[in-house]
Order: structure tokens, then sequence, then C-alpha cells
């Protein structure tokens, strides 16, 4: 990626604090890690205080009842935020059904809230977005990996492992062994699989983008840069989407019961 492509970079960079014999320069000398991994991580943390921010200020007109119940003319915050989480819930809805839904869309919405903004962040020149780093989109993934496991756990006991094993197909213990022994490394691969896939497509896709917008500013930073800049907003939108539909896929696969397969 260019040198000081962020914003954030090239001020500390200009300031003094990247250059040799500074703090933050000889802190990392001979370390593994440079300021660059640090920066996406740091994005993260102030795009999460600025989501925060958002939804306190959305969570005060909407506990003004009076008001609430009155839909706004004009596109305002808190008209984006209804509209925002309405199609996700529906989403959620759609994938688990509706008592599901409100029991796990915090974690589906508060996903969707925090992947688009921190994807949007890069078409703000200057931005980096935090998805565009692997050590956040793997962390987001992870969450997602821990949360289905531990909902599917909690929801379904021990039968979420035999699910898993395929047992009870079979009347037999031997038969029910045999393809146990064969399905549930190939079910434990698959699982293990998944949060590897949820980061690494978020994190290519972003990294991919901002790259191609910083390449065309490059060349003719005015008019240029729109058509990629177009067909970014179409990918941050689909990537916010298909992280959160699968995260609904997961949690529905993992709570759901056995009488539901």
């Amino acid at each position: 990626m260019p040198e000081h492509i962020s914003l954030l970079h090239y001020v500390l960079f200009r300031l003094g604090f990247l250059r040799e014999n500074s703090p933050i320069h000889e802190s990392f000398s001979g370390a593994h890690l440079g300021y660059r991994d640090y920066e996406p991580v740091f994005m993260a943390l102030v795009m999460m205080l600025v989501v925060i921010y958002l939804t306190t200020e959305v969570r005060a007109t909407v506990k003004r009842m009076k008001e609430a119940v009155v839909p706004e003319e004009e596109l305002t915050l808190r008209t984006f935020f209804e509209v925002f989480l309405e199609y996700f819930y529906n989403m959620a809805k759609d994938v688990m059904g509706a008592d599901n839904a409100k029991r796990y869309f915090p974690i589906i919405g508060a996903s969707a809230l925090f992947i688009f903004f921190s994807n949007a962040m890069g078409m703000v020149p200057g931005m980096l977005p935090p998805t565009s780093s692997l050590n956040v989109t793997a962390g987001c993934a992870l969450f997602v990996f821990i949360a289905f496991n531990y909902y599917g756990l909690k929801e379904n006991g021990f039968e979420y492992i035999k699910h898993m094993a395929g047992w009870g197909i079979f009347k037999g213990f031997l038969p029910n062994l045999a393809l146990a022994l064969i399905i549930f490394p190939i079910e434990v691969i698959s699982l293990c699989v998944r949060p590897v896939t949820l980061a690494i497509r978020l994190m290519l896709n972003m990294a991919v983008d901002h790259l191609l917008v910083a390449i065309f500013m490059g060349f003719f930073a005015v008019l240029l840069p729109l058509p990629i800049m177009a067909l970014g907003l179409i990918v941050i939108v689909v990537q916010t989407l298909v992280f959160c539909l699968l995260t609904a896929i997961y949690i529905g696969l993992a709570t759901e019961h056995a009488e539901e397969h």
C-alpha cells in the first residue's frame, strides 16, 4: 500500500513521532510488529467510540416517546438507524425465526453497525478502514465463532456435539460409532473453516477496494476516483450483508433443535 496512505500515519510522521530516534520509532525498532500493524486496531477502537456515540444520540431521541412515534420526513440519524437495523432484523428473522431473531439480534445488529461504518471509513480520503486488516476481521470472525458455538451448546447441550457426529442416525451403537469417526472430524474442520472464510473474505474485499481508491486518487484526485468510489459503496453494503447473513445462518444452525431438521 502506498506510503502515508493513512492520514493518521502521515500526521504522526510529519510531527516526528515516526522518525528515527523518536519514542514511537524506538519502541518498535527490533520488534516484529510495526506501527502499521497497530494502526487498524487503533482505528477500530476509534470507530467503536463513534458508533457508541451515534447510538447514544439515537437512543436519547427514541426515549422521547412522543417524538419517536412520529416518522420524520427527512433522512436523519434516527431514521437511518431505524431503516438500517430494521433491514438486518428482518433478515435475521427470515433466517432463524422471530424468537431467535429477538434473542440473538444484538450480536447481528452490532456486527452490522461496526462493519458498515468501518467499511465506510475507507471512503473518507486519508482514512484507513479497520476491516482492511486481517487482525480486525479475524477478531470479528473469532467472536462470531465463539458466540454461535456457545449458543449451540447452551441451547442443545451435548446434543450439539452428537449432531456434529451424526449420532442417532442408526439404531445400533457400532454403526453410529463408525459414522461418527468419519463425520465428526469433517464437521470439526468445516466448523473451524467458517471464521477463516469470514475474516479473509471481508479483509480482502475491503483492502482491495481501499487500494483501488488510493491508486486512482494518485492519478487524479478530483473526478477520476468517483466511479471506483461508487463501486466501493456497493462493496461496503454487500460485505456487511454477507458477514451478518452468514452470522445469522451459523447461529441458526447451532441453536436449532433435532426435531427441526
